[in-house]
C-alpha cells in the first residue's frame, strides 16, 4: 500500500472495504446480480495493459517505493521514477480484438467534445458515447438522473488510450449501454494533473486493498457517484471477454447492476475509499525541527541509487531475471548525480551518470536517425522503447546532455544535445515558436511503424559506404529486435566502433549524421505519428530551460534565441494580466488555471535565460512569477506550496508532494529558484521561503531520501548559499 495510506488513521476501514470491493464488483456477494465471467475475481480491477503507471504512484509510495528505474514507478503523470511494473506489459502479450460493429469517427455526427480545444479529446469528438468534458454540466445531470459517472482520463500520444478508443468508445453497443445507463467524462490528464492525480490516487488505493498487483496507468478508467466519489476503477479494458480478460461491456453491466439493486453499498464503497485516498493526500506528518545535512541526504540517496544501480547497462531498478522490467531516464536522479560530482566529486556518482548517459544515448529510446528521446525503454538494455516522445523529457534531457558535456567533455554528449535540439525544432516547435506536448507512439494503429527499419528499406536509400557504415554502427547482421524490424541501437561504443573502422570519433560521426540525413528524408514520406500541439506551460518552461543551458554551454547562441522566442510567446499568451498563468493553449486558446509546476518550470527557465544571455528581462520576469506563485500556493500553516491556487476548483483533496516522477516536483523547483532569486536580488526573505519549503517536506527524506533527489539538490544549493559558494 501507499506508504502514506499504510500509516493513516482510516486502517481501521480496510477489512471491511477490501470484502465489500471484492465482492459487489466481483461477483461474490450473497446474491443479487450475477456475477461477471469466471476470470473476473482475479481480473477486473488488473485486466489492463496501460502506457504507464503515473507520476502519482510514485508521490503515494514515499516509503516503501521499490524505486525500480531510478525512482520512477510509472507520471504518467505526471512519471520515470517506477515504484513497481505492474502496469507494463508487453504488448504482444495483448493485441487488440476486431472491434464489434466499429465504425469510423467521421461517421459519427460531433459530441460535446467538439468543442474542446485539446487534441486529445478531440480525438473523441465523433466517438457514439456520449461524452462530457470536465466541467458542471456533467456532473449535474448525474445528479439530476441519479446515474453514476464513468471518468476516463488519457493523453494524447498513449497508445493504449487509442486502442480503448478504437476498440470500446467506437463500439455502437458499448457506446449505448454508457449512454443509457452512465454519465461519461473524458479528461485530458496533461489539461488537468489535478484531476488525473487524485483519481489515479483513488485508483492506487482500490487496487491495493483489493489485492491487485497493478498501480494505475492510463488510460484509467473510473466509476464514481454523481458527487465525484470514486467506487471503482481499472486501466485498460478490452472491448468484451476473452483471453486478455473481463471486457469492458461486462464491467459496465455489472457496475449497472449493482447500482440499480445495491445502491447505498456503493455509496459505501465511495464513502470509505474517498476517505482514505483524501488521508493518503493529504497527509503530511511533522517534519524534523531544522533542516537535515545536506550532505548525509545526498549520501543516503547516492547509496540508494547504487543499490538499484545496472552497472552493465546503466539505469536504475534493473532485474536479472525479467530484462524487459521497463527503464525510465529519471532526469531527476541524473541532474542529482551530477550535482553531487560537482560539488563532492564523487566517482560512485560520475560512474553512474555516465554509464546510463552513454548507454541511453546509444540504445533504441534515442531516435538514432531523427534526434531526441522516447519516453522509456521496454527492457534492460534500452533497445526497444516505447516509441512516443514528450517534451517535457526531452527538455530536461537538454539540460542533462548539455551539462555533462560540460564536466567532462565528451564528444557524444554534445552530438546528443545537438541533435535533440534539432528534433524539437524541426517537429515540436510551433509557427509562432512555442513547443508542442509529443508525438504518439503509433501510426495506422502499429506501434514504433514510423520508426523502426528493415535492412533491405536502409540499403536501398543509403550508397554502398553509407549502408557499410549503418551495418556496421547498428549492428544490421544481427537478427531484427522488433517484430521483424530494427529499432536502431549502436552495437558497440562509439570509440570501440571508430577504432574498427580507423576513423577518429568526429569522422565516425559526421559520416554517420549524413547517412541519417538521407534516412531522415526516406522516414518524413511515411505516415507521421499524431503531434499533440497543445502548448503547456510547464513543459515549455523544461524546453526553455534545455535550450538555454545548451545554447550556453555549446555557445550556440541560436539556441538561445529559440528559447528566448518560446519564453515571448508563454509570457504573451500564458499570462494574463495580474501575471496569472494558465496551463495550455491549443486552438487558438489559452485555458484553465496553471497549477504549481507551470509556475515553477517557466521561472526556473526564465532564470536559465538569464543566465544564457544576460538580459535583465528574464530575471525581472522570474520574479513577478514567483511573488503570483507565493500568493496563490504558498501553505501559511506548513510551509510549502499546494499543487493547485488558492482559488482554484474544489476537489476533494489538495495535494502537495514533494516527490520527483517523471517531471520534478513543483516544490523542489521553487525551492531552487527562491535560493537563486535570493542571491541575484539580495533577498533573503526569498532564502527564507526556501528554507521552509525544504523543511516543510523533509519528513520525506526520512521515509524515502531516494525519492527526492531535485529537493536534495535544492538542499545543497541552499547549504551552499550560505556559505557563500552558491552557483547555478
Amino acid at each position: 500500500m501507499p506508504a502514506r495510506f499504510a500509516g493513516c488513521a482510516c486502517r481501521l476501514a480496510l477489512l471491511g472495504l477490501t470484502t465489500m470491493l471484492g465482492s459487489v464488483l466481483l461477483g461474490c456477494d450473497r446474491g443479487g446480480a450475477p456475477p461477471l465471467p469466471a476470470a473476473a475475481a482475479s481480473q477486473l480491477s488488473a485486466s489492463a495493459t496501460t502506457d504507464d503507471e503515473p507520476e502519482n504512484t510514485r508521490r503515494n509510495k514515499l516509503g516503501d517505493r521499490e524505486k525500480a528505474n531510478g525512482a520512477v514507478s510509472g507520471n504518467q503523470a505526471p512519471n520515470d521514477p517506477r515504484t513497481t511494473e505492474a502496469s507494463e506489459v508487453n504488448d504482444a502479450d495483448h493485441t487488440p480484438e476486431p472491434n464489434h460493429g466499429e465504425s469510423e469517427p467521421q461517421q459519427q455526427p460531433a459530441n460535446r467534445l467538439a468543442k474542446e480545444t485539446s487534441p486529445y479529446l478531440l480525438m473523441h469528438a465523433h466517438n457514439p458515447v456520449d461524452w462530457y468534458p470536465w466541467g458542471p454540466e456533467a456532473f449535474e445531470r448525474a445528479r439530476r438522473e441519479n446515474k453514476p459517472i464513468f471518468l476516463s482520463v488519457g493523453y494524447a500520444s498513449c497508445h493504449w488510450c487509442h486502442v480503448m478508443e478504437r476498440e470500446s468508445f467506437r463500439d455502437p453497443e458499448i457506446a449505448a449501454f454508457l449512454n443509457e445507463h452512465f454519465i461519461s467524462i473524458k479528461v485530458d490528464r496533461e489539461e488537468r494533473p489535478d484531476v488525473d492525480q487524485i483519481y489515479m490516487t483513488a485508483l492506487q488505493v482500490y487496487n491495493q486493498l483489493t489485492g491487485s498487483q497493478r498501480g494505475g496507468g492510463w488510460p484509467m478508467s473510473m466509476f464514481l457517484l454523481p458527487d465525484g466519489r470514486p467506487f471503482f476503477g481499472g486501466t485498460y479494458f478490452p472491448p468484451r471477454d476473452g483471453p486478455r480478460g473481463v471486457g469492458f461491456l461486462s464491467v459496465l453491466r455489472r457496475i449497472h447492476e449493482v447500482w440499480r439493486n445495491e445502491p447505498d453499498r456503493l455509496k459505501q464503497q465511495a464513502e470509505q475509499l474517498t476517505k482514505i485516498t483524501v488521508a493518503t493526500i493529504d497527509e503530511q506528518p511533522a517534519g524534523p525541527k531544522q533542516l537535515p545535512a545536506s550532505e548525509q541526504i545526498a549520501a543516503r540517496i547516492e547509496e540508494a541509487l547504487f543499490q538499484e544501480f545496472d552497472a552493465e547497462y546503466g539505469g536504475f531498478g534493473y532485474s536479472e531475471v525479467d530484462p524487459n522490467r521497463p527503464k525510465f531516464p529519471v532526469p531527476s536522479n541524473l541532474l542529482f548525480l551530477l550535482d553531487r560530482w560537482r560539488r563532492d566529486r564523487t566517482e560512485r556518482a560520475k560512474t553512474m551518470l555516465t554509464t546510463t548517459l552513454a548507454h541511453m544515448a546509444g540504445g533504441g529510446i534515442h531516435d538514432q536517425v531523427g534526434g531526441g528521446f522516447h519516453r522509456y525503454s521496454t527492457d534492460r538494455y534500452w533497445r526497444v522503447p516505447h516509441f512516443e516522445k514528450m517534451l517535457y523529457d526531452n527538455g530536461q534531457l537538454a539540460t542533462l546532455y548539455a551539462e555533462a558535456f560540460a564536466s567532462f567533455g565528451r564528444l557524444s554528449d554534445r552530438r546528443t544535445v545537438e541533435r535533440l535540439v534539432d528534433f524539437v525544432l524541426r517537429e515540436l516547435t510551433s509557427p509562432e515558436g512555442a513547443f508542442y506536448s509529443s508525438l504518439g507512439a503509433e501510426t495506422g494503429g502499429h506501434e514504433g511503424a514510423y520508426y523502426v527499419w528493415t535492412r533491405q528499406e536502409i540499403e536501398a536509400a543509403l550508397s554502398d559506404d553509407q549502408f557499410q557504415l549503418v551495418r556496421a554502427v547498428y549492428g544490421l547482421d544481427q537478427e531484427p529486435n522488433f517484430e521483424g524490424r530494427y529499432v536502431l541501437c549502436w552495437s558497440a561504443p562509439p570509440d570501440e566502433i571508430a577504432k574498427s573502422l580507423g576513423l577518429d570519433e568526429a569522422t565516425l560521426f559526421a559520416q554517420l549524421d549524413a547517412a541519417h540525413k538521407t534516412l531522415l528524408e526516406v522516414r518524413g514520406r511515411r505516415e507521421r505519428p499524431r503531434t499533440d500541439t497543445k502548448i503547456v506551460t510547464a513543459w515549455n518552461g523544461l524546453m526553455i530551460r534545455g535550450l538555454a543551458d545548451a545554447g550556453r554551454v555549446l555557445k550556440r547562441p541560436q539556441y538561445v534565441q529559440a528559447a528566448a522566442r518560446a519564453a515571448e510567446f508563454v509570457w504573451s499568451h500564458l499570462r494574463q494580466d495580474d501575471n496569472r498563468l494558465l496551463r495550455s493553449y491549443a486552438g487558438g486558446q489559452a485555458k484553465w488555471n496553471a497549477y504549481l509546476d507551470d509556475y515553477a518550470m517557466l521561472t526556473d527557465g526564465l532564470l536559465a535565460l538569464h543566465q544564457a544571455d544576460g538580459s535583465a528581462r528574464w530575471l525581472e520576469r522570474a520574479q513577478q512569477l514567483a511573488d503570483r506563485q507565493i500568493d496563490l500556493f504558498w501553505d501559511e500553516r506548513r510551509g510549502g506550496f499546494f499543487f493547485t491556487s488558492d482559488d482554484h476548483e474544489a476537489l476533494f483533496a489538495r495535494p502537495k508532494d514533494p516527490v520527483d516522477s517523471a517531471l520534478p516536483s513543483g516544490n523542489a523547483v521553487s525551492a531552487h529558484n527562491l535560493i537563486r532569486l535570493s542571491r541575484l536580488l539580495k533577498r533573503p526573505d526569498y532564502r527564507q521561503r526556501a528554507e521552509q519549503t525544504i523543511l516543510a517536506l523533509a519528513w520525506g527524506f526520512d521515509r524515502s531520501p531516494a525519492a527526492m533527489p531535485r529537493m536534495a539538490t535544492a538542499l545543497m544549493a541552499l547549504d551552499a548559499s550560505r556559505s557563500g559558494n552558491a552557483a547555478d
